[in-house]
């Protein structure tokens, strides 16, 4: 039975304990600034991508991963005798998944699953830990694969965004709901459904309310947390307000795993800075 190799694009936002435990490659989208092209994660990372915000008076663009940028990976590990599982961001946010399926067609068939998380962040590094340690454990791919394609509807992903600017300037809603979030002081809770981002709820108010309804949210569905773990993402700029919600978290769900992670460019170019984002697998 061949060795199996996971595969993900870089918006999972894996820590680098977690990339190497399972031995996992990544294949990076890119952030754009006009003609400057940079790979996320590998050219650029988030604190110079905010700075060059700041200078430029713009927000980058992301763009997926090439087909070719995704047979390069493949041949390197299909030539080293592994089967190859690939988990990617939502199809509804990006043509990664797609240009990942491109790619396959040019090997042999039953060498390679591609699985679309539709999801984000970390609700893609939940599938990811799912698949690395049956990985490990010597499950084959296409009994991976069908393990993980049925767990996708049952990833949990809230975040609270600390602007709505970001989300405007990228397409993701109108100057009318970015004018009177400001005016009104309304924090977000983005959810992610049916592979696309929506409003959950709304918190009028400090920011520190939508992070306490977010994790009232999840305390209140303990019982239906799968494999004991819990994963925390925020982008730059509120590590303090990672830390509350990890406390709080804690405190109430003895006995899961807080795994505490960071946003990276594409993420932060969507979101912004101070996004902070709780996800995790519903049994």
């Amino acid at each position: 039975m061949a060795k199996v190799k996971i595969i993900v694009d870089s918006t999972c936002d894996l820590t680098e304990d977690i990339m190497e435990k399972y031995d996992i490659a990544i294949v990076p989208l890119y952030v754009e600034f006009d003609e400057e092209s940079y790979r996320d994660g590998v050219d650029i990372v988030p604190e110079q991508l905010f700075q060059k915000v700041k200078e430029k008076g713009i927000l980058p663009k992301s763009a997926a991963p090439s087909p070719f940028d995704f047979s390069m990976c493949f041949q390197k590990y299909l030539d080293q005798g592994y089967d190859i599982i690939v988990i990617t961001i939502s199809t509804k946010m990006s043509s990664t998944y797609q240009n990942a399926l491109v790619a396959a067609s040019e090997f042999p068939q039953n060498r390679i699953w591609i699985i679309d998380s539709g999801n984000i962040t970390t609700g893609i590094s939940s599938l990811v830990t799912v698949a690395g340690e049956a990985a490990i454990g010597g499950r084959p791919a296409e009994e991976i694969a069908k393990t993980i394609k049925a767990l996708v509807p049952k990833v949990r992903v809230n975040f609270v965004i600390d602007t709505l600017e970001y989300l405007y300037k990228g397409g993701r809603c109108n100057a009318v709901e970015n004018f009177f979030g400001s005016l009104l002081r309304i924090k977000p809770i983005i959810g992610v459904q049916n592979g696309s981002l929506y409003v959950a709820d709304k918190v009028r108010g400090d920011k520190k309310r939508a992070l306490d309804k977010m994790i009232a949210k999840v305390i209140k569905n303990k019982e239906n947390i799968a494999f004991d773990r819990i994963f925390i993402n925020n982008s730059c700029g509120n590590d303090d307000e990672a830390e509350y919600v990890k406390t709080k978290l804690q405190q109430e769900l003895p006995g899961v795993e807080i795994v505490m992670t960071k946003a990276g460019c594409v993420i932060s170019t969507h979101c912004g800075e101070k996004t902070l984002g709780i996800s995790y697998i519903q049994k």
